[in-house]
């Protein structure tokens, strides 16, 4: 259970003061517990790639993070530039003043510059931020990924007002049906609660609190 746990976890370290000694650690942990990948900054990929190296630890990074309130054609070059550079999944945020306005369209066009930039090179996963919205909106952003041909929909960059809720991944996983993968990230902090978040139908599990999480202990920080 553990290891199978292990591969749903996106071991994670996002903060501004991030340090190399803390990367380092965080991929030796990754490549010890096999996690599905190490999410970084884009910063921080090319390090992670070689540290990652020959292993089965993948490299994800954030696009557009964390307020996704950046174009479409600067998304797009950012997802190019960390797939260069070694990342094999991208989480990007999407513009979420775009949706609240009832932009579809520009929503539509965010998300596609960036599964477009990924296709066949890397997984894509869309941060729909989920505390800043209504229900109909998430619905609306989930269908909207969907439609742009991502891989994931995720729930939050855990840098705004709240992070995963065991209701926005039932609602979340509703929208998008079995075919598409639900990420929950934010809030996390241990065993039990990833498991409400597995249940609930998340098949991805964004957290710092990665180790916690599989030996049953807890963690008071979110990334």
């Amino acid at each position: 259970m553990t290891e199978n746990m292990a591969k749903m976890i996106d071991h994670t370290a996002l903060k501004a003061d991030t340090t190399k000694d803390q990367i380092e650690k965080l991929c030796a942990e990754a490549k010890e517990y096999h996690f599905a990948s190490v999410c970084v900054n884009p910063a921080w990929v090319e390090t992670c790639a070689a540290l990652l190296e020959g292993t089965d630890v993948k490299v994800c990074t954030v696009i557009g993070f964390p307020l996704g309130a950046s174009t479409p054609e600067t998304k797009a070059f950012e997802t190019k530039d960390a797939i260069e550079k070694g990342a094999t999944e991208v989480d990007m945020v999407i513009n979420i003043s775009a949706l609240k306005d009832g932009s579809n369209e520009l929503v539509e066009r965010d998300i596609r510059a960036v599964t477009e930039a990924a296709k066949g090179k890397a997984l894509t996963k869309v941060i729909i931020e989920t505390c800043l919205l209504t229900d109909e909106e998430k619905v609306r952003a989930c269908e909207l990924s969907v439609k742009a041909g991502a891989d994931f929909v995720k729930t939050s960059t855990g840098f705004s007002t709240g992070g995963a809720t065991v209701e926005d991944i039932l609602l979340m996983r509703k929208t998008v049906g079995p075919g598409l993968g639900v990420k929950a990230s934010g809030g996390v902090r241990d065993r039990e609660g990833a498991e409400k978040m597995i249940n609930a139908g998340a098949t991805r599990i964004g957290a710092s609190a990665g180790i916690s999480i599989v030996s049953g202990g807890t963690s008071g920080s979110d990334y």
